[in-house]
């Protein structure tokens, strides 16, 4: 990155990398469909189950049952089994994230999601390896089927908005895509959009599912989660650079 040109600016199709790309899902998308902010009708999801809220290729699910994971337990921080929890299937949103309150306050079935840091903190609905699963292509078709676009191998940090889900991400790694072949690394690049249009502009899903490991931190303190995702394609994303419009 350090020899790689300036990254242009413009729309154009962004492919993100398997693993830690999840978390623009975990954080624009996955916080949205918590009950806390659910139940307070402060979420962009709010009263939509049932309902499209993305494209048919996406698949999403919270799982604290895998065995090991970063994110995973027996028993959330209310005593709960934990569940697989699949909140999107197919593009269509089948479930929130629930604590026992809010389950009671919505008559939502239960998620077993409730969490905290310690018990310094009330436990509330969190996520825990909250991923997009895979799908049908392969990362070689995703890429070979893009004219022209941004492939972002490794995400930097970021910011949301998590009443909105307006974000903004750096990009660590990236690199151009050109004709079906990536020809050059670029720096400087930023991606600018919003959770639930991105969602419906996701147009292909790789198999090739991977995690990343973090923290994530909200009203029930600091706790470990897993982020993970295929390698996947949206259709249409703004993309900030210093080289500007090509």
């Amino acid at each position: 990155m350090v020899e790689a040109e300036e990254c242009p600016s413009k729309e154009m199709p962004v492919i993100l990398n398997n693993g830690f790309g999840g978390v623009i899902f975990h954080e624009a998308c996955g916080h949205p469909l918590e009950a806390t902010t659910v139940a307070r009708g402060l979420s962009v999801f709010s009263n939509k189950l049932g309902t499209r809220i993305a494209s048919d290729v996406v698949t999403a699910i919270d799982d604290a049952t895998f065995e090991n994971a970063w994110g995973s337990a027996n028993y959330d921080d209310e005593g709960n089994p934990t569940k697989r929890n699949v909140l999107i299937k197919d593009g269509i949103l089948k479930s929130y994230l629930f604590d026992d309150f809010n389950t009671r306050l919505l008559d939502h079935p239960a998620t077993s999601s409730g969490r905290r840091q310690s018990y310094k903190y009330m436990p509330t609905s969190r996520m825990s390896n909250t991923y997009i699963d895979n799908g049908s292509s392969t990362f070689d078709e995703i890429i070979e089927n893009t004219k022209y676009g941004l492939f972002d191998a490794k995400l930097g940090g970021g910011s949301v908005n998590p009443t909105t889900g307006d974000f903004n991400f750096s990009v660590m790694e990236g690199y151009i895509v050109e004709n079906g072949k990536i020809i050059k690394p670029v720096r400087g690049a930023t991606l600018v959009g919003n959770g639930a249009e991105v969602l419906h502009k996701i147009d292909m899903v790789a198999n090739n599912l991977s995690f990343g490991q973090g923290m994530c931190g909200s009203s029930s303190g600091s706790i470990p989660t897993d982020v993970g995702q295929p390698t996947l394609r949206v259709s249409k994303m703004t993309v900030g650079g210093r080289k500007g419009a090509e």
